[in-house]
């Protein structure tokens, strides 16, 4: 007997959905505050963008971080601050 196509697009939409919740997960948990305080002192919008271009400060890829964070709208030097903040952020 072989399941239902219906069943098996079904599980795999909700495995991919799913999974997509498991990446996105560390941004969303990791503890971004000294990068994330010194944007607000410069008076940067926290947005989703600038919140991961810290987080990627924070794992390490400094590159990166400084890219994401310009793409995003800070300045460059706001951005490489910031970014260089991120790994010792407690």
């Amino acid at each position: 007997m072989h399941p239902s196509p219906r069943i098996v697009s079904t599980l795999a939409a909700l495995t991919l959905t799913l999974g997509g919740t498991v990446i996105a997960a560390p941004a969303a948990h990791a503890d971004l505050g000294d990068c994330t305080a010194y944007l607000q002192d410069q008076g940067v919008e926290l947005t989703d963008s600038i919140r991961t271009a810290c987080y990627y400060g924070l794992v390490g890829s400094h590159d990166m971080c400084v890219n994401a964070m310009t793409q995003a709208a800070a300045s460059d030097p706001v951005a490489t601050e910031a970014c260089r903040r991120a790994p010792v952020s407690s």
